[in-house]
Formats: structure tokens, sequence, C-alpha cells
């Protein structure tokens, strides 16, 4: 088993657009062995068996099974209203920073 802590990802939908547009970049965190600590508003990526690789907000969390309910901000976004709660261990990590392509420009 790998264990990587950080990811360096690209945004490539409009799921949670204006705040992150396509052509983003997000670093992720993960620490595994401290509780996973996500609460509401937080932005996480994870893998989602039926549609792959997402990022999402945290809408609600359920620690007695550890799952959380993601939401997107585009009107057209799946998400937990679509497949349900995201098990903690699908979790590659919490956004800590971004970095907008209108930045970079």
């Amino acid at each position: 088993m790998s264990l990587h802590l950080f990811h360096l990802l690209k945004i490539t939908e409009q799921s949670l657009t204006p705040d992150f547009q396509e052509g983003d970049f997000v670093i992720t965190l993960k620490i595994p062995f401290f509780f996973d600590h996500y609460k509401v508003g937080d932005v996480i990526v994870f893998d989602q068996a039926s549609y792959g690789r997402m990022i999402k907000r945290v809408q609600a969390v359920s620690p007695e099974d550890r799952s959380i309910f993601v939401i997107g901000s585009h009107p057209n976004s799946i998400d937990s209203r679509e497949f349900g709660a995201v098990q903690t261990q699908s979790v590659l990590g919490k956004v800590i920073w971004h970095i907008s392509k209108k930045a970079s420009s």
C-alpha cells in the first residue's frame, strides 16, 4: 500500500463553478492515521465507482457510518443527490490549496 499525503490535481469539469473553474489546480491533503476529519463546507476529492474521480463540497457528515454527503454548486452537478453518500475510505483528501488559472494568466 502506497501512502500519498498530497495530491496535485487539475479541475476538468464545472462541478464547483464559479469557485473552482475548469483548468484550475488543487492540492489535497490526507493524513489517514489522523482521524478523517471532514466538516461541512470542506472541499474534498474522492473516487466514486460510477463516475470516477470527483471534487465536491461537504454538505453533511455522518461519523457513525463514516459517510459524507457531498454537493456541487453547478446546476447540473452530479453529487450525493444522485449517487448517495461517499464513504471516507474513498476520499483522496481535503483541498488545502486552490491555484486559479485566472491568477496565472
